[in-house]
């Protein structure tokens, strides 16, 4: 039996470095966006076994709208650090 293993340094090298502090500032830019989509898992998760109340209902539609008001933020502060205009 032969042994299939990627011989190209990419792919093989193992990955054992730290975030960069750019990374990590843009992890932390990102991050309500992130919580508020964990949220929504979290609240789809519950109702995968059962069929949604009213208030799994609320909880949903809550956490849907977060999702995107924390989206909307990010979006407006990205664009207000670029800047438009000549």
């Amino acid at each position: 039996m032969r042994n299939i293993v990627a011989r190209q340094t990419p792919v093989t090298d193992p990955f054992d470095r730290e975030p960069t502090a750019a990374e990590l500032d843009a992890i932390e830019h990102e991050m309500p966006v992130i919580l508020a989509e964990v949220e929504l898992l979290d609240a789809q998760i519950i109702t995968l076994d059962r069929t949604p109340s009213e208030l799994d209902t609320r909880r949903l539609r809550r956490a849907r709208r977060r999702v995107l008001a924390a989206r909307r933020t990010l979006a407006n502060r990205t664009t207000a650090g670029v800047g438009v205009g000549a």
